[in-house]
């Protein structure tokens, strides 16, 4: 049978032997069509994913000459002019035919989502865990495609030590657990699972002084390395040890799975799925937004709310990820709403909705600390986005919404915004235009030609550079300092 292993060494195997792929970059164009998950890749990518900014005169015929020899090596026995049933033509590119269980890194992922009792869940994470034999596509690291692969299926990894963790504590098999917990969080001091995991098992063997020691070093970790302190999960876990509350805790839900090809997707404290809230006085608008929820496995209806009273009290009833809130209701406005929905204790993210609302409102909404803004014309997939991105910490605003707020308030200027625009970098300076025009990480990627995942470290950047806390103040920060303005062509300096 032909296999392929990408956690480790690149390679490609007929029952148990490997096979000669050829050189580096030949070997590349193999890997990159496997990091595509059978979906096809355009000739014109591989040839700018292979040689970044550089290709050559013959990029083309070398890729096809790449592409013949490694047809000969997967499929020895294939006639002259048989058509290949592995590496396969697929306009206007290439594909790579295999199932799951040819391919480590599909069946590792499979394994990761797999869901089940504790002792499945166990089974299933220890055969994903063995089938690591060292970091993931480490010989194409010069390339950002495969690096953006390698840590999405490194998170895969982190994900599985925490599942199996998990599903140990529930068999009660705490005692052999902590040795690999401990090592676990000082690896990855920033994870909070990592700590909850560790002072759960160090409790359930009657070593409470230890679990709460194990908490405190979190949060000595967190205010050295972030300002923060615990999380609300955290501190409830610490509270209900004090209080020995938990002889019989329950196992917590397993940390959500990323989506397969973003290094974006949100952890949901039930169990992977978003609970979203709709807040809206038209029962047309929330018959609408509910379909769309129920078209998303990975996103579930907590609750709806015909005005701004009724969505505060279902906040308090049903605790949702994100609230979808219209701006204008009745008896209490959207608005007024989100500040008192905001101002609560652990609250969850809000995301504004409006047809055509007031432009103040959509400023002032954006200073409370709304986790975005979208037209109630915006097509499906952009909410389930936007809910997403809420959840995930950041914020998408609608493209169309900050067109309309950079026309309304230009040349106006805040008082309170951050007067440090002179101290950043030319790089990041474009990736601040760009995010106040309403691009994503990955759009941004591909406009200024940078791996997704090197956006997202500049746009952190940007956020403690100027003290801010999500990426709907930088769009304020934008266009109240004048670095965007109406009717303005985005000119790039990396460009």
């Amino acid at each position: 049978m032909l296999t392929f292993t990408a956690l480790g060494p690149f390679q490609a195997w007929t029952d148990g032997s490997p096979l000669d792929l050829g050189g580096q970059r030949q070997r590349a164009v193999l890997a990159r069509l496997l990091v595509a998950g059978g979906r096809a890749v355009p000739v014109n990518t591989l040839i700018d994913e292979l040689w970044p900014g550089n290709p050559p005169a013959q990029a083309l015929s070398t890729i096809q000459g790449y592409v013949s020899r490694l047809r000969r090596a997967l499929e020895p026995g294939r006639a002259p002019r048989e058509e290949a049933e592995v590496l396969v033509s697929a306009p206007p590119g290439y594909a790579l035919r295999a199932g799951t269980g040819q391919v480590d890194a599909w069946r590792f992922e499979s394994l990761v989502k797999s869901d089940g009792p504790p002792a499945q869940v166990w089974a299933d994470m220890e055969t994903a865990l063995g089938l690591w034999r060292g970091p993931a596509l480490a010989e194409f690291a010069d390339l950002s495609w495969a690096v953006t692969e390698a840590s999405r299926l490194e998170e895969l990894r982190l994900i599985a030590v925490e599942r199996r963790a998990d599903a140990g504590l529930a068999l009660g098999r705490a005692t052999s657990l902590v040795a690999d917990l401990e090592a676990h969080a000082a690896e990855h001091p920033l994870r909070e699972e990592a700590w909850r995991l560790l002072a759960v098992a160090l409790y359930r063997m009657g070593r409470q002084g230890d679990a709460l020691a194990a908490l405190r070093r979190a949060r000595a970790v967190w205010r050295d390395e972030l300002g923060l302190d615990l999380t609300a999960g955290l501190k409830r876990l610490e509270a209900d040890m004090l209080a020995q509350r938990l002889e019989e805790p329950s196992p917590a839900a397993p940390p959500a799975t990323p989506p397969a090809a973003s290094s974006e997707a949100p952890v949901a404290a039930s169990g992977g799925v978003l609970r979203v809230l709709v807040a809206d006085d038209q029962a047309l608008v929330r018959a609408g937004v509910k379909a769309m929820i129920a078209s998303d496995p990975g996103v579930r209806l907590a609750g709806e709310a015909a005005n701004g009273e009724e969505a505060i009290a279902g906040v308090r009833a049903t605790r949702p990820d994100v609230v979808l809130l219209d701006i204008q209701m009745p008896h209490l406005d959207g608005l007024a709403a989100a500040r008192r929905i905001l101002a609560g204790e652990d609250p969850p993210k809000v995301v504004m909705m409006t047809t055509f609302g007031s432009d103040e409102n959509l400023y002032a909404a954006l200073r409370a600390g709304v986790s975005g803004f979208l037209l109630k014309t915006a097509p499906p997939e952009q909410f389930l986005a936007a809910i997403r991105a809420a959840a995930a910490g950041d914020a998408l605003i609608d493209p169309a919404m900050t067109t309309r707020l950079i026309s309304a308030f230009a040349g106006r200027t805040d008082p309170s915004s951050p007067p440090a625009l002179a101290g950043l970098s030319d790089a990041r300076l474009d990736v601040l235009k760009l995010v106040a025009r309403g691009l994503t990480n990955r759009q941004i990627g591909q406009t200024l030609s940078l791996p997704e995942e090197e956006v997202g470290t500049l746009v952190k950047s940007l956020l403690e550079h100027l003290g801010l806390f999500d990426r709907a103040q930088l769009v304020m920060t934008a266009y109240e300092s004048g670095l965007v303005t109406p009717g303005e062509k985005a000119h790039f300096s990396s460009l």
